[in-house]
């Protein structure tokens, strides 16, 4: 047996009973939480099937990379990757757990899933003969998951039959690498069953390294690798000379979540009042969940503030009819409601507010903003992307908003936004800043593509 084989080994038998025996249990609450969920998004109740190992039509592909990209974020950092296995000859095998992953995955590869070469489905739960199903239908010949993804029971199951599984561009921030510390031998034996761990950075790495992982190396993250469509740029771009025309000046409060709205309204509306008689700058939300978009849009009516929806534009994808439509770059919000425009909305940006980083949910992935060269500026909760997020700081592409109480949020998120509104120079440099930032760290998807290829059959 080999060490591999036998720290596998020390996971507790009866725990994975327990584990097996609770998602038994759960079953009838997951649908429920389809149901739900479907509500705002009537996807939730297709491919339901796929989600527990059945599947009607005998896959079109076989021995094929597996690739599990959760949602939005994680299926478009794995572009560069995914098209560099499909030039080489690759199939591809591309998973995910919401719709909106799935969508953009259907947007990205659409040349490639009409040739047949690469194939989307759900990851199927975490139990022991969904996971079978899913395995025996599409044998794939290794699997790559992305991230913080790390479901015990493919994690053991594909060990025992010898299909390699990576942890790609894998992340561990201190608070998870507690929480696994608290299952003992149980928390350690599952990362050390990968096959190797390809880590974002050096403070990841340690902490696998920490848990008796092994075979652990820093590639970095394969989001400063993601291509921005010259398209979004390019609209991007119109809109911004559309509001220079009347001396406008855009921040975006980008990926926004619960609760974060109100307090990018609020500090909205203590900037506007400074501003006095002088032309007011333009604020652009965009919501991390396309289920939000009508939930904000009430916020912003709620507020007072005037505001438009980029989806109430005739043709969401037309250039020339968003720069002729006069009444929008007169708005105080511009609700960005769009799929698919991230970058768009960046490129008419003079700086951004990164959301999930103002209320304790995390952070979200700063790296396309600094891509487009926009300053940030980030609230004090980053520890899902704690490293990216100081290297952006060091380096001057990135501010992080002073500590304060959470009622005084607002005032000094309000004031750090006009500093820097005001601040010509020092905006103009960490723009600069940011473009650096971006450059410097690319190559990753390069890194890992040379550590799978012993693994890559041909």
């Amino acid at each position: 047996m080999s060490a591999s084989s036998s720290q596998a080994a020390k996971f507790p038998l009866a725990l994975y009973f327990v584990y097996e025996a609770l998602w038994h249990v759960l079953i009838p609450f997951v649908l429920l939480r389809l149901l739900w969920r479907s509500r705002k998004n009537s996807d939730y109740l297709k491919h339901v099937r796929e989600r527990f190992g059945f599947y009607g039509t005998k896959p079109s592909l076989r021995k094929a990379v597996w690739i599990h990209a959760v949602s939005v974020g994680e299926t478009r950092a794995t572009q560069a990757l995914v098209e560099s296995l499909l030039k080489e000859g690759q199939s591809i095998l591309l998973t995910h757990m919401t719709p909106t992953g799935r969508k953009t995955g259907a947007e990205l590869y659409r040349k490639a899933i009409a040739s047949g070469q690469l194939q989307q489905a759900y990851l199927p739960y975490d139990i022991c003969w969904a996971i079978e199903a899913f395995l025996k239908h599409y044998r794939p010949q290794l699997g790559l998951f992305m991230e913080t993804e790390a479901w015990p029971g493919f994690v053991f199951r594909t060990k025992q039959l010898g299909v390699p599984l990576f942890l790609i561009n894998a992340r561990l921030s201190g608070r998870s690498f507690k929480r696994v510390q608290l299952f003992g031998s149980a928390g350690r034996s599952l990362f050390q069953s990968f096959v190797g761990i390809l880590a974002q950075s050096e403070p990841d790495a340690k902490r696998y390294q920490a848990l008796g992982v092994n075979d652990v190396i820093v590639t970095g993250n394969m989001k400063f690798d993601v291509p921005e469509k010259a398209a979004n740029q390019s609209l991007g771009k119109q809109w911004k000379r559309a509001l220079r025309e009347q001396e406008r000046l855009v921040v975006c409060a980008a990926s926004t979540r619960a609760g974060e709205e109100l307090i990018m309204i609020d500090a909205w509306k203590k900037l506007l009042s400074e501003f006095g008689s002088k032309i007011k700058p333009l604020l652009i939300v965009v919501p991390r969940h396309p289920e939000r978009f009508t939930e904000v849009a009430n916020l912003l009516y709620q507020s007072t503030l005037s505001f438009e929806r980029r989806s109430n534009l005739s043709d969401p994808r037309s250039s020339a009819e968003f720069a002729s439509v006069p009444h929008w770059t007169n708005v105080d919000v511009l609700l960005g409601d769009s799929m698919g425009e991230m970058g768009a909305y960046y490129n008419a940006t003079d700086l951004v507010v990164m959301g999930g980083s103002l209320l304790p949910t995390g952070g979200q992935n700063l790296i396309e903003a600094c891509a487009n060269g926009c300053p940030v500026i980030l609230g004090e909760h980053t520890y899902n992307f704690q490293q990216a997020s100081e290297d952006a700081i060091a380096c001057g592409a990135a501010v992080r908003i002073p500590a304060t109480l959470p009622h005084e949020l607002a005032q000094s998120l309000s004031e750090t936004i006009k500093n820097l509104l005001i601040n010509t120079v020092q905006r103009e440099i960490m723009s600069a800043k940011a473009l650096e930032y971006a450059s410097v760290h690319q190559g990753a998807t390069q890194r890992i593509l040379d550590r799978l290829r012993p693994v890559l059959q041909s």
